[in-house]
């Protein structure tokens, strides 16, 4: 016997449309916000970065490949990593699809760690995904957007990522002394760090986060950027979730995986 509350249709009906307006407003809320993303100031790119893609070395402009906008996802691979975040990977198994929309609209799409061009290319394969996907590897692009730190950063000043300090990292052999503060679940370092093949530490040095580009007489503007829980609404999977009976329904912690490594049932 089920120990959620139960009723009649007629009074899931009046619940329902009492969640519609709330709903409702929330999609008004959200069109209000996404105007205000389109209205932050854009701040001018003086650095000239370089990237190796697969169609050879590319400058940030190549990466518009002739639109006027661009977002990058910046995806956890580090060059110590063997395997990508199981957490980024999760957003990125929606990814292929959507490029072609977006290329269409005016807006290109790229993936960028620091991983190196090989090790981007031979994950790609063994995920299936097709999407454009650029390595930043001994360039200062990560650096500059606080998704990459280095080893003395995390342990000596604490880095400063989502807009927040955290202080530096304390480890115990190799593990967190204290939750890392961007992550919601406290083993999630741990796990997500054992599955991309390498320690804690080198793992958290990594973060995940997006942002968002536009070139008007060219000249490349910063427009936007989100990390942590501001990408919730790029992970197709957990827009699903939200509206599945038991939602998120980590309770039991981490759960993820890489999309091959889950038993097949």
């Amino acid at each position: 016997m089920t120990k959620h509350r139960t009723a009649s249709r007629e009074t899931w009906l009046a619940a329902r449309l009492d969640l519609l307006k709330e709903e409702k407003e929330l999609t008004r809320r959200s069109d209000a916000l996404a105007r205000k993303r389109q209205e932050l100031p854009w701040v001018r790119i003086n650095q000239s970065y370089r990237f190796e893609t697969d169609q050879g070395a590319a400058s940030l402009a190549d990466l518009f490949k002739g639109r006027s906008q661009l977002i990058v996802y910046h995806f956890m691979f580090g060059p110590d990593y063997k395997a990508g975040c199981p957490s980024c990977s999760a957003i990125a198994d929606g990814f292929n699809g959507i490029v072609v929309h977006l290329e269409n609209h005016d807006v290109a799409f790229s993936a960028v760690s620091r991983a190196s061009l090989a090790k981007l290319q031979a994950y790609k394969q063994r995920m299936g995904w097709t999407f454009p996907w650029a390595s930043s590897l001994g360039d200062d692009f990560n650096f500059d957007f606080n998704v990459s730190f280095t080893e003395g950063q995390q342990r000596d000043e604490g880095i400063e990522f989502n807009y927040t300090r955290e202080p530096p990292l304390q480890l115990r052999g190799d593990d967190p002394v204290d939750a890392i503060a961007s992550r919601a679940t406290p083993e999630g370092p741990i796990r997500f760090a054992a599955m991309a093949g390498t320690d804690v530490a080198t793992y958290a040095r990594e973060r995940p986060g997006m942002s968002t580009f536009v070139i008007e007489d060219g000249v490349i503007y910063h427009t936007y950027s989100a990390y942590s829980r501001g990408v919730d609404g790029l992970w197709a999977m957990y827009q699903w979730l939200d509206r599945a009976p038991k939602g998120r329904n980590e309770t039991g912690g981490v759960w993820l995986r890489h999309h091959d490594k889950y038993d097949r049932r």
